[in-house]
C-alpha cells in the first residue's frame, strides 16, 4: 500500500476536511439524499468495517503508528485478494506527525489510525425483517440516546446470540464514533436498521406481530415473568424491547407486548443501565452457548 500513502503537515487536503470541519451530524448528511459519512477510530474498528463492506474515503494515521496499525490489515490484504479489505488499495492513506493530529478533538486518548467511511442505504423495516435467519431473536432500541449505551448494546448482542437489532430515529446513531469504539466494531457485524418513531409509536407493535414476534418488553412492572420463563425461549421469534435510560419504555409499547419482563433484583435495588441489562437479557433469551 505503500503508493497510496501520502505524508501531510497540515489539514488542506479536501479529503482531511472531513476530519476536521464537521461534527457526526453534519457528516450523517454530508451526501444527502444519498447515505452521508462516518468515521470509524482504531485499527480494529477500522478492520470490522472494512470486512463488512463499508466503502472507505480516506485514512489518516500517525507516523510513529503507522506500521502498526496497517501492518495486519496489509498482510491479510496480500494473502487474501478478494477480500473487502482490497479496497484499501485505492484509499489514501494520510500520514502526519503526532503534533499535528493532536489539534483533532479526542485524539490524544485515541492515539491510533482513523478512517472516514461512506454510509450504506439501510433496509426497510419489512426488508430487514424478512431476511432475518429462522426463529430469531433480536433487540428492539426504543429512544436510547447515549452512545456510550447504544455501542455496549450492540457488542453484548454480538457475542450472545441476536440476530439483528431495530433502533427508533431518536436513539443515538450506532456509527457515531463512540458508539462504534464502544461496540469494538459490532456495529458493522450486526444487521440493524432504523425504525422511524412515529412509525414505531403508531405501528411497530403490529408490525412485529404481523412478522410473526412476540414481544417482551424489558419493564419495572408488577406484571412480569422472570426473564428465565421457559415461554419466553420457547417462543419461535422474539423481540426484545429495551427502552429510554431514564424513563424507560412508553406505556403503550408495554401496552402491546404480549410479555413484560424484568431481572430479579436484591431489595433496595430497582434497576441495571440499560446496557447491563441487555446483556443479561441476551444472554439469557439469545442463541449463546450457556
Amino acid at each position: 500500500m505503500n503508493e497510496n500513502i501520502i505524508a501531510v503537515s497540515s489539514f488542506d487536503q479536501p479529503l482531511l476536511r472531513l476530519f476536521v470541519d464537521y461534527n457526526e451530524s453534519q457528516l450523517f448528511h454530508y451526501s444527502e439524499p444519498d447515505p452521508g459519512v462516518f468515521i470509524a477510530e482504531s485499527p480494529k474498528v477500522i478492520e470490522r468495517a472494512l470486512r463488512a463492506g463499508y466503502e472507505p474515503i480516506a485514512i489518516l494515521a500517525e507516523r510513529k503508528y503507522l506500521d502498526r496499525d496497517l501492518a495486519d490489515l496489509e498482510h491479510e490484504l496480500k494473502t487474501n485478494q478478494n477480500s473487502n479489505l482490497s479496497a484499501l488499495v485505492k484509499t489514501p492513506i494520510f500520514v502526519a506527525q503526532g503534533d499535528m493530529l493532536r489539534q483533532l478533538p479526542g485524539y490524544n486518548l485515541l492515539r491510533g489510525a482513523i478512517c472516514a467511511f461512506r454510509r450504506k442505504e439501510r433496509a426497510s423495516v419489512p426488508d430487514f425483517l424478512a431476511a432475518l435467519p429462522k426463529k430469531p431473536r433480536i433487540a428492539i432500541l426504543e429512544s436510547v440516546v447515549n452512545p456510550t449505551n447504544v455501542g455496549a448494546i450492540f457488542r453484548s448482542a454480538a457475542a450472545l446470540g441476536i440476530d439483528g437489532i431495530l433502533i427508533t430515529s431518536d436513539s443515538s446513531d450506532p456509527l457515531y464514533r463512540r458508539s462504534s469504539r464502544v461496540s469494538m466494531g459490532t456495529v458493522y457485524q450486526i444487521p440493524w436498521t432504523y425504525f422511524p418513531k412515529d412509525a414505531w409509536q403508531e405501528k411497530g407493535i403490529n408490525l412485529l406481530h404481523e412478522a410473526g414476534f412476540k414481544t417482551a418488553a424489558m419493564a419495572l412492572r408488577q406484571d412480569t415473568v422472570k426473564i428465565s420463563d421457559p415461554a419466553l425461549q420457547a417462543e419461535d421469534k422474539l423481540a426484545i424491547i429495551l427502552g429510554s435510560e431514564g424513563p424507560g419504555l412508553l406505556e403503550s409499547t408495554i401496552q402491546q407486548s404480549d410479555y413484560t419482563i424484568k431481572i430479579p433484583m436484591k431489595e433496595g435495588v430497582d434497576s441495571l443501565n440499560v446496557a447491563a441489562a441487555s446483556a443479561l437479557a441476551f444472554w439469557e433469551l439469545g442463541h449463546s452457548e450457556k
